[in-house]
């Protein structure tokens, strides 16, 4: 069974703080790859504000884009990486990169058929954007589907998929929490 996790959930779920311990539980060298960028003020704080919650044991990286390069370039035996958060990727694809849905396609399966290949245990965190209202406009919609397409590869290659909501997590795939 993959090694990799998957953690879903909404805004605020808790679910980084579940893949920070999960990571911390399993020892070794601690990478955590940001995805956001610090476009303004209040989120250059809140950045500032979780690398000193995370401390000195975590180094960090920083790419909005090329995720697949960064988990290669990071990737160790012995080494933990969180990667937070996907959709914010996904985001950047769209808005940063302008790529089309096709080409964002291609970097989700580009991800998905990394992983086994990686020597270090990654803990991928993303929000779960599929339980709302259809969206209203195409953008919004085209979103939606590529988040969910996104969780669905990578709930396969991931040996552990779980669910977080009001901070109590579920596990949808692999061993409960604890074992």
């Amino acid at each position: 069974m993959s090694k990799h996790a998957l953690i879903l959930g909404g805004a605020k779920s808790g679910k980084s703080r579940l893949a920070l311990a999960l990571a911390e539980a399993a020892g070794g060298r601690r990478v955590f790859l940001a995805t956001a960028q610090a476009g303004d003020g209040e989120m250059r704080e809140r950045i500032r504000r979780h690398q000193a919650e995370r401390g000195p044991q975590w180094s960090t990286l920083e790419e909005p884009l090329d995720l697949a390069g960064a988990l290669r370039g990071a990737d160790a035996e012995g080494a933990v990486m969180v990667v937070d958060c996907l959709t914010l990727w996904l985001s950047n694809l769209m808005t940063v990169a302008q790529l089309a849905n096709d080409q964002i396609e291609d970097k989700c399966r580009e991800l998905a058929r990394l992983l086994p290949g990686l020597q270090a245990q990654v803990i991928l965190v993303a929000n779960e954007v599929g339980l709302g209202i259809v969206p209203d406009n195409a953008l919004a919609r085209a979103y939606r589907d590529l988040a969910g397409s996104l969780n669905q590869r990578l709930a396969q290659v991931c040996g552990r998929v779980i669910l977080v909501t009001a901070g109590l997590p579920l596990a949808l795939k692999g061993p409960p929490l604890g074992q």
